[in-house]
């Protein structure tokens, strides 16, 4: 039996990643990038550099054919970032 102290040293990779995008008026949007590192590219070398404009960037939607989506990063008011583990319950 392993103690809580064991289990606690463990590391658990995220299977994917779950990005809650908060929008101005209400909206919610969900992305999903497979690393973090992946992420963390869009978000600062795309949405922070042009986050006071109101010119739509793209925002890459991975495993959906021929579907994308836009937005205008002044309208992002908050983004939640959310590790998702295989052994996680399905959400979708």
């Amino acid at each position: 039996m392993t103690s809580s102290v064991d289990r606690t040293k463990r590391t658990r990779k995220p299977s994917e990643y779950l990005i809650h995008i908060m929008l101005e008026g209400g909206h919610r949007q969900e992305v999903r990038f497979a690393e973090i590192q992946d992420f963390q590219k869009w978000y600062s070398g795309e949405l922070v550099p042009k986050s006071s404009s109101n010119d739509f960037i793209s925002v890459p939607i991975k495993n959906v054919e021929g579907e994308f989506m836009v937005v205008r990063p002044s309208r992002v008011l908050a983004i939640r970032v959310e590790p998702v583990f295989s052994s996680s319950v399905e959400r979708y």
